[in-house]
């Protein structure tokens, strides 16, 4: 196991383990580490390693070999909660980006229920992260981003219908991180 699974230098080692394969997969999760990074100012210092070690591990739980409920943001939090990871680095895996709309359309919100959300700083500066950064880690703003996930998935899918529900919830994430930025 990497050490210290909360710095920005273990998550990407173990994000580097698992996620390569993965292509497109590993480039976007590359590319929201670097925004994390850049928005790093947005959360208080103390919380800036915390940040980026998210970023780095948000989509681990795309990983074929931690594959259990089939939805991403659980099985990264469970396999990072094996590793004895800090728990609120598994709450911020767990949570990100809205991951409540989806858990509510897979039938998983009791899964994702054991891990308590923050809102915070640094829960909305994750989201910004991942909600601006493209698919193969291209930069995009908000609404691109937004649009780019309703095209790739079916209307009706599970995907589509949370992002529908979940837009306004990431949106108000992207502008309280954009303000903090600017402040």
């Amino acid at each position: 196991m990497p050490s210290g699974l909360d710095t920005p230098q273990g998550a990407a080692e173990l994000a580097e383990s698992l996620l390569p394969p993965l292509g497109n997969r590993w480039l976007h999760t590359q590319a929201v580490a670097a925004r994390a990074q850049e928005a790093s100012a947005a959360v208080p210092e103390e919380d800036r390693d915390l940040l980026v070690a998210a970023a780095w591990l948000h989509d681990l739980g795309y990983a074929p070999e931690l594959r259990d409920t089939g939805f991403h943001p659980i099985d990264g939090a469970r396999h990072l909660e094996s590793l004895g990871a800090p728990a609120r680095l598994v709450r911020l895996v767990a949570h990100h980006s809205g991951a409540v709309y989806e858990a509510e359309q897979r039938g998983l919100t009791a899964e994702l229920d054991v891990y308590e959300r923050e809102d915070s700083p640094v829960l909305d500066a994750l989201i910004y992260a991942d909600m601006t950064t493209g698919p193969a880690g291209q930069s995009f703003d908000f609404d691109r981003r937004i649009d780019e996930i309703l095209e790739r998935y079916a209307e009706g899918s599970e995907v589509h219908n949370a992002i529908s529900k979940a837009r306004p919830y990431l949106g108000a994430a992207v502008e309280r991180t954009r303000a903090r930025l600017a402040g």
